[in-house]
């Protein structure tokens, strides 16, 4: 059976990194796609587990020798996916989820038209603004600026095909279960 490549995505701070780490969780046959970033580590964080961390020229060599399936740009750091790097895991059977940007997934979408596209939605505007500033990890320009995108990334989630709304965590985990299952058996 061949395998399909899943995008989740959602606004920052709608929790889809806690959504994706317990559905890895409870599907441990599933891997999560290393995304490149050209923005500084945060604390904990290790390159080549949470991020290939780039330098600015290296990104732009990738850009410039079309080396990404997807890439953007958002708070003056760059994101990027490697073409090879998932071409490579779906060649070897695995079920990769690849968690990023709206941008990114509808780019994705393009290039792999077979690709399942999940949009993971906050209860309530509110509610995002809160986990924001609650993770204490930016500053208010930078909270601002992804308060402002929420409404452009809403808009692109039209073009998603399952959008799933995380108020509940084991209930969102249960949903982006039956879509992998439902897709997988089709």
């Amino acid at each position: 059976m061949d395998k399909k490549l899943f995008v989740i995505s959602g606004s920052s701070g709608v929790g889809k990194g806690t959504v994706i780490k317990k559905f890895l969780e409870r599907n441990s046959h599933f891997m999560l796609s290393v995304s490149c970033t050209t923005r500084a580590p945060r604390d904990g964080e290790v390159n080549g587990v949470n991020y290939f961390f780039l330098s600015k020229e290296e990104f732009q060599n990738c850009i410039d020798n079309d080396k990404f399936l997807e890439w953007a740009e958002f708070a003056g750091n760059r994101y990027g996916t490697k073409k090879k790097y998932i071409k490579q895991c779906l060649d070897e059977g695995k079920d990769i989820i690849l968690e990023i940007d709206t941008k990114g997934a509808l780019q994705v979408k393009k290039q792999m038209p077979e690709s399942v596209l999940i949009f993971i939605a906050p209860p309530s505007f509110e509610v995002l603004e809160n986990r924001l500033r609650g993770r204490h990890t930016e500053d208010e320009a930078t909270i601002q600026k992804r308060l402002m995108e929420v409404k452009e990334e809403l808009a692109r989630a039209e073009h998603f095909d399952y959008k799933i709304i995380n108020d509940d965590l084991d209930r969102a985990v249960l949903e982006i279960e039956k879509i992998i299952n439902g897709e997988n058996d089709a």
